[in-house]
């Protein structure tokens, strides 16, 4: 099903980023009703010769320059334009931007609030606002925080553009953006340089052409340039629009060459001001009434060969690599118990019980729970790492989110995994809230990332929760290097329409396919190296034997993913003379030293470990819930992202059901150099009928934990537990029954 066509606002700069993200706005059905664009403050009486004329507001907000041009939009596209002066500097400085209506200094990013209320006070049927974030949080952040305030859909076509796939004829090219431009029909000129690389001749460059972008690209690689310095996306360039497809541009602008005035500003900041700027008639030669912008594949060519093979053997089962190991990782480590956790696990469900008509109180009852608790440890909501919320219905949804959104106020909340398990939750509760935080620490960082534009590059989170939240691993609340990374759960959304795929005889393996795509996705951004293992949530199925083959699938995608990928192997064939003089990979040397380490990233392994793949697949399991959200198929659920692992610092170690009597466990082991942290997931297969209580489970698999610890060459003491989650089955990736499985982590701090 198609995505309902939206009315949008679009946000231009002059710059060919926000007229390309427009340009896909169209593409992808939706209306652009209005143009909006915020100039520097107008002068009084301006003379062109004036020395305050020659002054650009560089701001990281805006692009300003060649602001002179922009009224001639109007009649070049027949769309109204609505323009307002920017109100003031950049006061809030940091990444990620939100709201507080206390602040006595207003910045400069609110100034798109007034603006923006006239335009829908004239145009009251627009509901969403476009930008051409491409690679920046701060720019992107700002807009979505404004977007979301006037009830705006945010669109981001150009986030992340860089890592989606390129042509498939065509060679790699971090300048791929450029030449989508340029068969575009977008006619993009360099208006200001601020980079090493670039000088005065490259001004009014035309950088939407294979020419022009080539030119750049040369220059910037000079200098080493990071990623995406050939799109200007780190100030070292800035572009105006002349023209564009005749769908969108009635006319051309034109600046006659006499009216453009080169103005040096000093520190390699050269732009040109314009004088003189009109429209003229267009040719007739290209009046095309479609838009002709490149929309990127949906899958990455490693899923889309996933996809291949899941659909063309789909009965194909996976194979296990559960053998045990005599490995000793943790040996000569003392371990000693903490006075205080190194992470607080709490679950929470309501002490009455509630109709089902009232989950708007309950909701209110369980937070106010949550609250109390962060209150009580000396944290609030801003702390929370990652909280899972199991519903009876997931009808309950909509209303559960609006009571859990009230949590949060500051950037990056929570990221979340939500599950529905009918009536296995007690009679009378309709959710249950599991919730994570470190203790308060002013030293212990946290990060995040939070996108609520549509792009094409992951699902847009519109909702009170983060794509992923990113903390430092610690031993008696220090540092000890690496960072866990929790991911929210992932469903198969299409990420620029947010709906699932069509239905079809492949809607399965394409919902597996691609909703570890997005798991893929934003854990490459957020550079994790390796998982500790997953679970994929599977709606409720018809028959064992329907699970156990959608287990079987799951459990091949992950393999297939933990094997060595062509394009690394292709990666590591090329020549160090291509790099530096083979024009056809010449690109791709500048960002060699910048380029995000690969997941999984097999350097972290030991040789030894790294000469037996099959040993470095992190457990899987598949679990069958009721139902899941928009009524998607299968949800993606890493338990924890490791990223900053040192080479051949981490084992995973398996030990086999004749070692724990019963039980599987894997146990990653990582070495820092302020200690070592140790997740272990355990596995039951022998408790089917055994008719034992929760806290017998949980005392088993206590006891079970410690043989695990033990077998690998230390004590563990104290082990704390947490509410289970109650689902149908649970089975193992090569589509075995597993009865219950646990998590446990250990972090040991370096004597």
């Amino acid at each position: 099903m198609a995505a309902p066509s939206l009315n949008v606002i679009a946000l231009i700069s002059g710059g060919k980023d926000s007229f390309y993200s427009l340009l896909h706005c169209i593409q992808n059905g939706h209306r652009i009703v209005a143009l909006a664009n915020l100039h520097p403050p107008l002068r009084d009486a301006p003379t062109g010769d004036s020395r305050e004329d020659e002054m650009d507001l560089n701001s990281f907000m805006y692009q300003t320059v060649g602001h002179e041009v922009i009224p001639l939009y109007a009649e070049a596209t027949g769309i109204p334009l609505y323009r307002q002066a920017i109100d003031g500097g950049a006061t809030r400085h940091e990444r990620d931007y939100a709201y507080d209506a206390a602040e006595q200094s207003v910045d400069e990013a609110e100034s798109m609030l007034s603006l923006l209320r006239t335009v829908q006070e004239k145009h009251p049927e627009a509901n969403a606002l476009c930008s051409g974030a491409i690679l920046s949080t701060y720019q992107r952040t700002r807009v979505e925080s404004v977007a979301a305030r006037l009830g705006l859909t945010p669109l981001a076509y150009l986030w992340k553009y860089t890592a989606l796939p390129t042509p498939r004829t065509a060679p790699a090219d971090e300048a791929q953006l450029l030449l989508d431009m340029a068969v575009a029909g977008l006619e993009a000129r360099i208006i200001k340089v601020a980079s090493a690389g670039l000088d005065e001749s490259h001004l009014w460059e035309c950088v939407s052409s294979e020419a022009g972008s080539g030119r750049v690209k040369r220059a910037l690689r000079k200098f080493g340039a990071g990623d995406g310095a050939s799109l200007g996306e780190g100030g070292e360039f800035e572009t105006l629009v002349l023209d564009g497809p005749g769908c969108f541009f009635k006319k051309r602008i034109a600046v006659p060459e006499r009216g453009r005035r080169v103005v040096r500003e000093g520190g390699g900041s050269t732009w040109i001001l314009t004088r003189g700027a009109h429209l003229q008639d267009k040719d007739g030669s290209n009046t095309d009434s479609t838009v002709n912008v490149r929309i990127p594949d949906l899958f990455d060519s490693r899923f889309a060969q996933v996809l291949e093979d899941l659909t063309a053997r789909p009965d194909e089962a996976s194979v296990p690599a559960v053998r045990g190991s005599e490995i000793k990782p943790l040996s000569r480590l003392s371990i000693s118990n903490n006075n205080e956790p190194e992470l607080f696990t709490w679950s929470f469900i309501s002490d009455n019980a509630f109709d089902s008509s009232m989950v708007a109180e309950e909701t209110t009852e369980v937070v106010g729970k949550l609250e109390e608790t962060l209150a009580s440890n000396g944290l609030d909501a801003a702390h929370l790492t990652t909280v899972v919320i199991v519903l009876r219905n997931m009808s309950d949804f909509p209303t559960i989110n609006h009571g859990y959104g009230s949590l949060f106020s500051s950037p990056n909340p929570a990221s979340r995994v939500t599950i529905s398990c009918g009536n296995l939750l007690p009679e009378g509760r309709n959710i249950m809230m599991y919730a994570t935080a470190p203790p308060a620490s002013k030293a212990l960082i946290r990060d995040g990332l939070h996108v609520q534009s549509r792009s094409y590059w992951a699902p847009a989170n519109i909702g009170p929760y983060s794509q992923a939240i990113d903390s430092p691993i610690t031993s008696n609340h220090v540092a000890l290097g690496p960072r866990s990374v929790y991911i929210a759960g992932q469903i198969a959304l299409v990420p620029n329409s947010m709906r699932l795929p069509t239905p079809s005889d492949t809607s399965l393996v394409e919902q597996i396919t691609l909703s570890l795509q997005h798991l893929w996705r934003i854990g490459t951004h957020m550079k994790v190296q390796q998982w500790t293992s997953a679970v994929a949530y599977f709606d409720k199925a018809a028959s064992d034997e329907d699970i156990r083959r959608k287990a079987q699938l799951a459990g091949r995608a992950w393999r297939m993913m933990h094997a060595e990928s062509d394009e690394e192997e292709d990666e590591a064939e090329l020549d160090p003379w291509d790099l530096k003089y083979n024009t056809k990979y010449m690109s791709l040397a500048s960002n060699e030293s910048s380029k995000p380490r690969p997941l999984p990233d097999w350097d972290v392994f030991s040789t030894r470990q790294q000469n037996e793949p099959e040993t470095c697949v992190p457990p899987l399991f598949v679990v069958e819930v009721e139902e899941l959200p928009r009524g998607a198929t299968v949800e993606w659920h890493a338990h924890i992202g490791l990223s900053g692992l040192l080479q051949t610092s981490t084992r995973l170690v398996a030990h086999a059901e004749s070692q724990l009597e019963g039980w599987r466990s894997w146990s990653t082991c990582v070495r820092a150099e302020g200690g070592v942290f140790v997740h272990t997931i355990l596995a039951n297969f022998g408790l089917f009928g055994a008719r034992l209580s929760l806290s017998a489970i949980f005392s088993e698999a206590q006891n079970k934990y410690r043989d695990s610890i033990r077998l690998l060459g230390a004590e563990s003491l104290d082990v704390a537990s947490q509410a289970p989650y109650l689902i149908h089955s649970i089975w193992t990736a090569d589509g075995k029954r597993a009865s219950c499985v646990a998590v446990f982590r250990l972090s040991i701090r370096s004597c």
